[in-house]
């Protein structure tokens, strides 16, 4: 499982929270601790929001130890809110295009999860993308294809809402399959940001929360000297944080939006 980290608060320098702290994302990618993959080596990359009207990225193929390029821009750029991720592959090969965050416009995703047994499924997937969309996947992974599905859901307008009506498609898609859909992963558009934490077995991938100062910090494992403060994002929840300093904690259940589809259909 690939590991994620994602800001929104005062703008600082990238590389106090990626970089500097113990237990660093960049460590985390070296020696993840609440991951059954330890190594998380098979790219990286960054989404940042800053003075244009869409985000800044970078991604990469190198392990984020190794790219010099990573240390160099986390070391230059100073946002308000941003998001980063080191990649142990799923699905999809090493590539560029299969490295998160993936943009579109201002919207930002990245993803620590699976769609079980995706190769059964994953040209019905794919049709959940609109055409007019379609042109903008360039890489063979599910998480692209969740985002770009879920864009053509209204993303823009309830995040929530788009993600969840895309998840219960996937869990109609999978029938009985004996494989699960993990979903710990990060969306924002610039202003807001939301944090997913949801498994269809009930065992989703870890991700934390922090909130110091009226900044907030999102993780799949607490980083810094001081574990005080961290707390787990409940499974079958999303932390939405507003932009206004408001921050809600809200139910996320895209099985119960299957079920009820599956029985409206029968």
């Amino acid at each position: 499982m690939c590991r994620l980290l994602a800001y929104s608060g005062t703008p600082l320098f990238l590389e106090d929270l990626l970089i500097r702290p113990e237990g660093s994302l960049v460590s985390q990618s070296m020696a993840a601790r609440e991951a059954r993959t330890v190594v998380n080596g098979d790219g990286c990359g960054l989404g940042w929001y800053g003075e244009r009207a869409e985000p800044g990225l970078y991604r990469g193929i190198l392990p984020a130890w190794s790219d010099a390029n990573l240390t160099s821009l986390c070391r230059q750029i100073r946002s308000k809110l941003f998001l980063a991720h080191v990649r142990a592959a799923t699905s999809g090969g090493v590539s560029t295009s299969n490295c998160h965050p993936f943009a579109h416009g201002r919207q930002l995703f990245m993803h620590n999860g699976q769609i079980g047994d995706y190769a059964l499924v994953r040209r019905r997937v794919e049709a959940m993308i609109p055409d007019a969309l379609y042109p903008s996947r360039k890489g063979t992974c599910d998480s692209e294809a969740i985002f770009l599905a879920a864009i053509g859901r209204g993303v823009e307008a309830d995040p929530i809402a788009a993600y969840g009506a895309i998840l219960a498609e996937i869990l109609a898609l999978q029938g009985r399959s004996g494989e699960p859909v993990r979903f710990a992963a990060v969306h924002s558009d610039g202003a807001r940001l939301f944090a997913f934490r949801w498994a269809s077995d009930g065992q989703p991938p870890s991700l934390y929360s922090r909130v110091e100062d009226g900044n907030l910090l999102v993780a799949s494992e607490p980083c810094g000297a001081d574990a005080a403060g961290w707390q787990a994002i409940p499974s079958g929840s999303v932390l939405e944080a507003n932009g206004t300093g408001a921050i809600y904690l809200r139910r996320f259940d895209p099985t119960a939006l299957a079920l009820a589809s599956a029985a409206r259909a029968a």
